[in-house]
């Protein structure tokens, strides 16, 4: 399980009213292992300085993140970098590929970066997933967007990690596509037993989800489902 316990994150401004502000403002959820979670919320709400904090790649102003016993915060960089590459699967909304590698040996280089060969049987096993097996010979240049991302969520769920952070993981995606990966995900969490977070603007996210979460203003508040 990973848990957020009243995570800020304030930001301190040289001019202006006030001398700071808050993207994340007392923030507090769980993601538990076999089960989705969604993150709503409109552009600048704070979802994705959240993502950032719960997969430790910010440190929060306030509060704690744990995954089961450990807190993040309180390990040093290179005990929680090890931790991240091994436990945390995060698939970002920008353009993460490396052009000089194909699609294969981009999904397989995380595993490498850790000191192994990186697990050939999973990568294939997730391109499959999602559709992306016949171009594992190609480079990140010859893909649409769409590919592109579909082959960073390979790369993250390759990796095998307890916990999936993925920062709008269908934006580049067409209907049917959408469905797949919204799909992979469901899949890893009830079949896998991992913990999923889907920041999302996409509403069609909510139908897989356990737990739905809407952020407005830096302040986080769940929703019962039904939407």
């Amino acid at each position: 399980m990973l848990r957020a316990e009243n995570l800020s994150k304030r930001y301190f401004r040289k001019s202006g009213e006030a001398n700071h502000f808050f993207a994340v403002k007392g923030a507090s959820l769980e993601l538990r292992g076999g089960e989705v979670a969604v993150l709503m919320g409109r552009s600048g709400s704070g979802k994705t300085t959240l993502l950032h904090m719960l997969s430790g790649l910010l440190t929060p102003t306030e509060g704690k993140v744990w995954l089961g016993e450990t807190d993040l915060y309180a390990m040093n960089d290179q005990a929680l970098s090890r931790l991240r590459n091994q436990k945390l699967g995060v698939i970002p909304q920008g353009r993460s590929a490396i052009d000089t590698l194909t699609v294969l040996e981009n999904i397989l280089l995380p595993g490498q970066l850790a000191g192994g060969a990186g697990d050939r049987e999973a990568a294939e096993r997730w391109m499959d997933a999602l559709g992306i097996s016949g171009l594992a010979d190609a480079r990140p240049a010859e893909l649409s967007g769409g590919e592109l991302r579909r082959m960073a969520i390979a790369r993250a769920l390759a990796q095998e990690p307890a916990v999936i952070l993925a920062d709008e993981p269908t934006g580049d995606l067409d209907d049917e596509n959408t469905a797949r990966v919204l799909s992979v995900f469901q899949g890893a969490a009830k079949k896998e037993g991992k913990a999923v977070l889907l920041v999302s603007h996409d509403s069609e996210a909510a139908r897989y989800a356990d737990a739905v979460y809407r952020m407005d203003g830096g302040n986080i508040e769940k929703y019962s489902l039904p939407l």
